[in-house]
């Protein structure tokens, strides 16, 4: 299983922001959009303001493939379906982040809906 280099890891977590692409099922990228990611432990989280429905949240269930960059890092990752015994460290970790936007906007991302679609990024091997 390939894991996240210190360097990598460090990047991606410590960004304003993150660009996540799905793959289709033919293997070429849908266009990248804009979201939040937190660490907690040693793992990096994303999740859909818009819940289930939210389009890029549909596409990383197709083949659970894609790319992500952040802080200065592109990668080839898979989504993984958190376990949601982890949802309030998930909680803090964006509350600690992105504490000083107002409410309405941090609160999105706690909301029911995008706890349900919690997703953890593992670095994907590209060797071919």
């Amino acid at each position: 299983m390939t894991e996240w280099t210190s360097d990598e890891f460090t990047r991606i977590g410590s960004a304003e922001e993150l660009q996540i692409a799905s793959r289709r099922r033919d293997g070429t990228l849908r266009k990248p959009v804009t979201i939040w990611v937190v660490r907690d432990g040693d793992s990096l989280y994303v999740r859909s303001v818009k819940g289930s429905s939210g389009a890029w949240f549909r596409g990383t269930k197709e083949r659970h493939e894609g790319r992500i960059q952040a802080g200065g890092v592109e990668k080839e990752v898979t989504f993984v379906d958190a376990d949601h015994d982890i949802d309030d460290q998930v909680d803090a970790a964006y509350r600690a982040k992105y504490r000083r936007y107002a409410g309405s906007i941090l609160n999105s991302v706690l909301t029911p809906q995008a706890r349900s679609t919690t997703i953890k990024l593992t670095p994907r091997s590209t060797g071919s």
